[in-house]
Formats: structure tokens, C-alpha cells, sequence
């Protein structure tokens, strides 16, 4: 078992381990006494792992509501968020309970930003049950849910009060979601961690997955803690991601958002080092790092369909946006681009 601090407007520990949801009502009691709980978990997870969940809160002594709503992307929406919080107040939670996310990226966005609605405030706790949301969204206090016009363009910054990942959850993902955290894994390593990425890059990750997650954490652990508000070096974590919310949507969210991030990256490391951003081509090893963690490397969306949509993204700033550039492998830079230059990035695709 691994444990990480976070130092941020709010201190909480990220636990990993196998074995340990067991253990998330005694955890719970000494964060918040035997208060009443919601967990909120979708229809894919629920099956799974919620029962352990609720027996454990309520032999802690901890009452329990269940939220459980249809899996998918399209879940993440006003709708559901608007679901949840009537749901809270049905159910007369007060500012002494809290919510359990218990899944995947979704859960764990929409369940924030609930949390950091209602009644202005109720603490939350992340039990994410995918590698995607173990290494990156379960940690760091963004929340989101997705407006017609883009993806995670309503939210809050909302730091939980724990973090607990029972790599356990992890044996029951198929493996393309499996997959999608891998893309997430392969990010931290272009940006910050070239050892990371050389031990990840092979595809034989299985056996070492608990190391893996914890030094994913710690490396957006250290970014959180000097830069919380996304204002700079935060942004570095939005590696391949501009284009990829682009294809997320062109493909009506039916390329998932590891996937997208996958094809993103290529297209970021391409357009670098094409246009002379970049001091080495990256491109190659992460084309090869995502064949062999079964991740896509292109996409055959219209360029000038993917700029349109990247021009909303929040990254945006007036007229310039902040695109990650890969100067060598295990090292990014922000370079702020005017908006313009998003078509011929994305001629890069």
C-alpha cells in the first residue's frame, strides 16, 4: 500500500492498494464521525463494486444513499448534475455528510462539482474503480461536467477529502478502458518522467501498477501544489488534449477520451516538431508506446472541424491559447499560439 499527500487549499491522502475499499467506512469515520452518506456511482460500476462500498460505510456505522445513473459521456451533463443535487436535498443531506464517488472520471467530475454546490459546500471523497481516473481526474480537485458546445466548460476547482484507489477495481476493467488510462500514463511520462514513459512504453505494465499510479499521482501531486488554479504549469497537463476534446466531440463522444488523448498526442508532438517548436521528434516513440497499449495514433476528422472546436476550449485566452509543446521526451513547455495556428496544427492529425 502506497500513500501520497496532497498539499493543496486542502491536505488529503490519495491511498493505494489492493484490497483496501474494505476499509473506506473506517477512513470515512475519522475524516468525518457517523454522519449519512450518498454514494454516487453509474450503471456499469454500481454491479461491481457497490455493495462492498455501502457494507463497508455502514459497518463503519455510516448511513448510505445510492445514486446510480446511466453509463457514459453523455451522463456528464447539467441533466444529471441537476439529478444529483435534487436528489442530495431529497434526501436531506446536511453539511456534516458527505458523497462518495465510486467510478470512472465521470463520477468522479460530476460528483465534485455537486459536492461543491450543494449547500455551498459538502466534502466528497473519490473511490475511482478505472486507471484513467486513479492516475489523473481522481486527483487535483477539478470538477466539470460538458456544456453542448464542449467538454468540461462548466465546473469548479473542489479538492476532495481522500482519494482511495483499490487496484483490485482495476481487474474487472475491459481492456480498451484499461487502455484509455494507459494514455493518461503515457502523458505523465512525455511531459516529466522519460523513465517513466521507457517503462510504460513496452505495454507490460500489469505487474507494476501500483508503482505506476503512485508515481503518476506524485508527479501531479508537485503540479497541483505549485499551480491549483490551472494559471501555469498546471496546464502542462493538458498534453494532447486540445486536439483531443476536438475528437471527442467531432466523433460524438464515441472515441473515448483515452483514445482521444492518444491521437492527441501524436498530433501535438507531429505539429511541434513540424513547425519547429520542439528540439527532437517525440512523435515515433509515442506512436509506439500507443500501439503497444492498444491506443489509437490517428484520426480522419476534417482539420478545419477539429480547429473549430478546439477554438472553445477554456484553455483559450483572448486570442492566443496555451498548447503544450514536447520539447525532448520527459520535458514540455506551454507556448502560447494565436488561435489561428490551431488549423495548421491540426493539419497534423
Amino acid at each position: 500500500m502506497k500513500i501520497i499527500n496532497v498539499d493543496a487549499s486542502k491536505k488529503y491522502d490519495v491511498i493505494i492498494g489492493e484490497g483496501i475499499l474494505s476499509t473506506l467506512g473506517e477512513k470515512c469515520v475519522s475524516l468525518f464521525g457517523k454522519g449519512r452518506a450518498v454514494i454516487v456511482t453509474d450503471s456499469n460500476v454500481a454491479p461491481l463494486w457497490l455493495d462492498e462500498a455501502k457494507k463497508s460505510l455502514n459497518d463503519a456505522g455510516i448511513e448510505t444513499v445510492e445514486f446510480v445513473f446511466a453509463a457514459g459521456e453523455e451522463s456528464k451533463s447539467i441533466e444529471t448534475l441537476s439529478e444529483l443535487i435534487e436528489f442530495m436535498a431529497e434526501n436531506r443531506l446536511t453539511r456534516s455528510d458527505f458523497a462518495v464517488a465510486l467510478g470512472g472520471g465521470v463520477t468522479g467530475d460530476m460528483v465534485g462539482l455537486a459536492s461543491s454546490l450543494y449547500l455551498r459546500g459538502i466534502e466528497f471523497v473519490q473511490v475511482p474503480t478505472t486507471l484513467l481516473a486513479a492516475v489523473d481526474s481522481s486527483v487535483g480537485g477539478k470538477t466539470a461536467v460538458n456544456l453542448k458546445a464542449g467538454k468540461n466548460l462548466m465546473g469548479a476547482f473542489y479538492q476532495p477529502a481522500l482519494v482511495l484507489c483499490d487496484t483490485r477495481t482495476l481487474g474487472t476493467l475491459p481492456e480498451n478502458i484499461f487502455a484509455d488510462g494507459m494514455a493518461e500514463v503515457i502523458k505523465y511520462g512525455v511531459i516529466f518522467d522519460k523513465d517513466l514513459f521507457d517503462k510504460v512504453s513496452s505495454g507490460d505494465v500489469k505487474n507494476d501498477i501500483e508503482d505506476i499510479i503512485a508515481r503518476c499521482v506524485e508527479l501531479k501531486r508537485d503540479v497541483v501544489a505549485k499551480d491549483e488554479f490551472d494559471k501555469g504549469d498546471r496546464q502542462l497537463l493538458n498534453f494532447g488534449h486540445t486536439m483531443a476534446h476536438s475528437i471527442e466531440k467531432c466523433s460524438n463522444f464515441e472515441i473515448s477520451h483515452g483514445s482521444a488523448v492518444a491521437i492527441g498526442m501524436v498530433i501535438a508532438a507531429r505539429a511541434s516538431h513540424a513547425l519547429g517548436w520542439s528540439d527532437e521528434d517525440s512523435t515515433q516513440a509515442i506512436i509506439e508506446a500507443n500501439k503497444n497499449n492498444n491506443l489509437p495514433v490517428e484520426c480522419g476528422f476534417d482539420p478545419a472541424d477539429l480547429a473549430d472546436v478546439a477554438l472553445s476550449d477554456k484553455k483559450r485566452t483572448g486570442g492566443t491559447i496555451n498548447f503544450v509543446v514536447p520539447k525532448v521526451m520527459g520535458e514540455c513547455v506551454l507556448k502560447k499560439i494565436p488561435v489561428e495556428d490551431l488549423y495548421k496544427v491540426a493539419e497534423y492529425r
